[in-house]
């Protein structure tokens, strides 16, 4: 079983309703995840281009797309909002999907609007995507400029609510402040290794470690410009490299997956993650194709308990640490 910590599948979803269109992830999504041995994963809320010029709207459209969704899919699918449901998740054989925010644009300058996203289940939040807002600094913003004042509080906020805090997307400068202020566990779901790939969205080995120093996890990342820079090197085999580093740098117990599979998005919001005509890792073009990972692992001479480490365990011991019941 797999265990997908990045997933887009909201957006998909929100894309279809607008449309008239319901049961979205039955339709679109489950037998892809199944596939792949894929059980659950954080589905995150992200203001995609060009909707993020209203982004508490299209965060609230988002949110009335869950909750329609979440009764069509009960049979096959719980959305969950603990450790315990997750449980019961797989005790009753069902896919699982923990609601994340991916950055926090929408809330402005309002901090106090966490809470009202806590309560609708949220469960994880970043607070930037790629961008400068009011709270943090993204990966494509000043390099000179990190957490605010208003971030510090978000970040005080989302762990004193027993929210994952996740760091894919922000700044060096921003990471740093961020470490700064938390006194828990930190992730970065998404993210790979810059060692291996000189890009802004990957971490570096002192940035791995400190996330593994707070109790924290790094997600490995699918998509292919954060796994070499030579196109017909964005392998399978050279992704299983970043594992091996990640490991290296922070110890098995701090790696898991986070794919952040892109190919069901489409116009304006795919072309905002990759200036590829295909935004994938060869061998991994979706879901259904990580069984050609976790071969890769084997291959490179991991045990079946460590690979269960990645695929899972570690990412539910996590949540059980972070998430208040």
């Amino acid at each position: 079983m797999n265990f997908d910590a990045h997933c887009d599948i909201w957006t998909d979803v929100t894309h279809h309703y607008l449309d008239g269109e319901h049961d979205i992830f039955r339709k679109y999504h489950y037998e892809r995840l199944k596939k792949g041995d894929i059980e659950g994963g954080i589905f995150v809320i992200w203001n995609d281009p060009p909707y993020d010029k209203d982004p508490l709207k299209r965060t609230h459209q988002m949110m009335d797309a869950i909750t329609k969704e979440e009764p069509e899919c009960a049979d096959i699918m719980k959305v969950c909002r603990s450790y315990m449901d997750m449980m019961e998740a797989k005790a009753d054989v069902k896919m699982y999907a923990f609601i994340g925010l991916e950055g926090l644009k929408s809330i402005g300058e309002d901090v106090d609007m966490i809470d009202e996203f806590y309560k609708f289940g949220a469960r994880h939040a970043s607070l930037t995507w790629n961008e400068e807002n009011p709270l943090a600094t993204g990966a494509r913003g000043s390099k000179d400029r990190g957490l605010t004042d208003l971030g510090r509080k978000a970040v005080r906020k989302i762990q004193d609510l027993g929210m994952i805090l996740d760091m894919s997307h922000i700044n060096d400068k921003s990471f740093w402040d961020v470490l700064d202020v938390a006194t828990g566990p930190v992730v970065a779901t998404h993210s790979n290794c810059r060692a291996l790939c000189d890009q802004a969205r990957n971490l570096t080995d002192e940035q791995l470690k400190a996330l593994a120093d707070t109790g924290g996890m790094v997600g490995l990342n699918s998509f292919n410009e954060f796994v070499h820079p030579v196109e017909s090197e964005q392998t399978v085999d050279n992704l299983v490299k970043h594992l091996i580093h990640m490991v290296e740098i922070m110890g098995i117990d701090h790696v898991g997956f986070g794919f952040d599979f892109s190919e069901f998005l489409e116009g304006a919001t795919l072309s905002s993650f990759s200036s590829q005509a295909t935004p994938y890792t060869i061998g991994l073009e979706d879901a259904s194709h990580v069984p050609n990972l976790i071969a890769a692992i084997r291959k490179a001479g991991f045990s079946e308990e460590e690979i269960e480490k990645f695929a899972y365990k570690n990412w539910h011991d996590l949540i059980r640490r972070v998430l208040h019941e």
